[in-house]
């Protein structure tokens, strides 16, 4: 069996975070909440939200790859771990905070 890419499908959708209750305004790319950096464990592949699991992502670490900064999103639920780039509009003192915090 050969696998599969893993499918993307854009859903614009604005969301009140579940972790600091911001309103986010989707652009169709848009999985984290901005300011606090956290996410929900909704999909499977990208933007289906086939994942019933529905827990709180939390961003645990942040890997510098290529000139890009990206989030490692941990569920508190199950465990899983997904990454994401950092976002123009993302709160870039809360991507220093991870780091730092990380750093000790």
């Amino acid at each position: 069996m050969v696998n599969q890419p893993k499918k993307f499908t854009r859903r614009i959708e604005d969301f009140d975070c579940v972790k600091c209750g911001t309103k986010n305004v989707g652009t169709g790319f848009t999985n984290h909440c901005f300011k606090c950096l956290w996410s929900k464990h909704v999909d499977i592949n990208p933007g289906d939200r086939a994942e019933s699991c529905g827990g709180i992502m939390e961003p645990i670490k942040i890997d510098f790859e290529k000139g890009k900064y990206l989030i490692n999103h941990k569920c508190v639920k199950c465990g899983f771990n997904k990454r994401k780039g950092v976002e123009k509009n993302d709160n870039f003192d809360a991507v220093i905070a991870i780091v730092k915090k990380n750093a000790k």
